[in-house]
């Protein structure tokens, strides 16, 4: 339990470093773009998506660190997670995307 409370503060000052504008080099993929890959992402929406990944994944964190002795939970945790990422991978690439 203690160890998922760790990591879900971990995940709540990454999403909070998201939020305050910094951290485009811990987007990984954009880190590594060239300037004309980067001119066509949006960084504000991408800032945006990956703030809200980072605090599902903190919730997650805490929610595998007291319910993760139940197989049926956790279960439903990771198929949450899979599902949410498919999604988010899903909107950084037309969301995030400048028109």
């Amino acid at each position: 339990m203690i160890t998922g409370l760790l990591f879900a503060i971990l995940f709540i000052a990454l999403a909070l470093v998201f939020l305050a504008g910094k951290g485009d080099k811990l987007i990984a993929g954009y880190n590594t773009a060239s300037e004309e890959e980067r001119s066509k992402v949006d960084i504000h929406r991408l800032r945006i998506l990956m703030a809200i990944c980072s605090f599902i994944g903190a919730a997650l964190c805490v929610f595998l660190g007291f319910f993760g002795e139940d197989k049926g939970k956790s279960t439903t945790a990771v198929i949450v997670f899979i599902v949410l990422t498919i999604a988010i991978i899903i909107l950084s690439n037309t969301w995030a995307k400048k028109k």
